[in-house]
């Protein structure tokens, strides 16, 4: 299992939270998804086997959210 955190731009309402975090978590692979409103990142665990990180970074810039950096662990 695989995690990644998105630094994304400011979030500027609850509604965004829920748009990523149901997205995500529907995607084949990805086992957890927690959005941290006040610094903007998104936490992600997946399976590497099944999903990319930047597969999950061109869904939340799908979305609308400009991902700025990403740190995987």
């Amino acid at each position: 299992m695989s995690k990644a955190v998105y630094q994304l731009e400011p979030l500027t309402c609850p509604s965004c939270i829920k748009k990523i975090e149901t997205t995500l978590s529907k995607t084949t692979g990805v086992e957890s998804v927690k959005v941290l409103f006040n610094s903007s990142k998104v936490k992600t665990e997946f399976d590497e086997s099944t999903i990319e990180a930047s597969e999950i970074k061109e869904t939340i810039q799908k979305l609308g959210y400009p991902v700025l950096s990403s740190k995987l662990s």
